[in-house]
């Protein structure tokens, strides 16, 4: 059977009349009857009861015509689809994101897409900058907000810079409250905190990151005690509210609230961490284009500002 039988037979069923549905096709009606009969012999059962003045479905035509209307609908959409997939107004998206993005970038990047584009699909996944590089070498994710690292991507990625924030400590709240801490006009102060217990994740996982916080450290002349090793920054702000230590995160980290966690902006100069999105450069999909066009005019509005 091919595509043409399938719309010959649900003309008829439709009008329950071969003169009506010939006129409806545009052809004879010999034709039409010949096409439902070889139709009829090809799966071995009768379509239609015919009498010189009806036409009825038969039992096995109604239960199969359930099958052929959806069917046919869904090929005459596949024109409309492969158009739609053109033009990046249609399909799928993997975006991976490291986890301070959740509180700064992300948001209103995937606002922007989602609205501009709500038939696609996003797929979104936290994952660490050295999880999300090997994901975009071998091709399971579209995309990523990530922290790159200070020896440089792979030659087939292409980044673009979003967004640079100082640090900021977070400390559990009792330190200011019993002047463990120095804390000047809402600012840390002083050179006490810097031995202090620190949490801090594993390098491996964003080696710009962690070596950026450990310079900042030497620059002062002094080593970190850490305390505590964890890989996400949720998982860190809760160490720091169960009093194990301080950690420098992001300062768009301010806006994961936590009981018993105070985020204070340093008083010198505070190191500034790049985040950044990353794609493979060879990659044309008209969904990741788009991503990429939205997420860099939203950076120039942000400078712009």
């Amino acid at each position: 059977m091919d595509l043409r039988q399938l719309n010959h037979f649900l003309a008829v069923a439709d009008e329950l009349h071969f003169g009506r549905a010939a006129e409806r096709l545009g052809m004879t009606q010999p034709p039409l009857s010949q096409s439902i009969m070889a139709l009829e012999r090809e799966l071995g059962a009768p379509l239609f009861a015919r009498t010189k003045r009806h036409v009825a479905l038969t039992p096995f035509g109604a239960q199969w015509l359930e099958h052929v209307r959806p069917a046919v609908a869904a090929i005459a959409e596949l024109g409309p689809m492969a158009q739609r997939l053109r033009d990046g107004t249609a399909g799928r998206l993997a975006l991976s994101f490291v986890s301070p993005a959740d509180y700064s970038i992300l948001p209103s990047l995937v606002r922007r897409y989602s609205t501009a584009f709500p038939n696609v699909e996003m797929a979104l996944a936290e994952a660490t900058s050295d999880v999300q590089i090997e994901a975009l070498v071998e091709g399971r994710i579209d995309a990523g907000i990530l922290i790159p690292p200070a020896s440089g991507l792979p030659a087939l990625i292409e980044y673009r810079p979003l967004l640079r924030e100082p640090l900021v400590a977070a400390v559990p709240d009792s330190w200011v409250a019993d002047g463990s801490l120095r804390v000047e006009q809402g600012r840390l102060t002083g050179e006490d905190w810097l031995d202090q217990p620190l949490l801090l994740f594993p390098r491996h996982v964003s080696p710009t990151f962690h070596d950026l916080i450990i310079d900042h450290y030497r620059a002062k002349g002094r080593t970190p005690h850490i305390r505590q090793r964890a890989i996400q920054m949720q998982t860190i702000i809760s160490l720091v509210s169960a009093e194990m230590g301080m950690a420098l995160v992001p300062a768009s980290l301010r806006n994961l609230a936590r009981t018993g966690v105070r985020y204070l902006p340093l008083a010198d100069a505070a190191p500034v961490l790049e985040t950044g999105l990353a794609w493979r450069r060879a990659d044309e999909a008209p969904t990741l284009l788009a991503l990429v066009r939205i997420a860099l005019e939203a950076r120039e509005n942000a400078l712009a500002g």
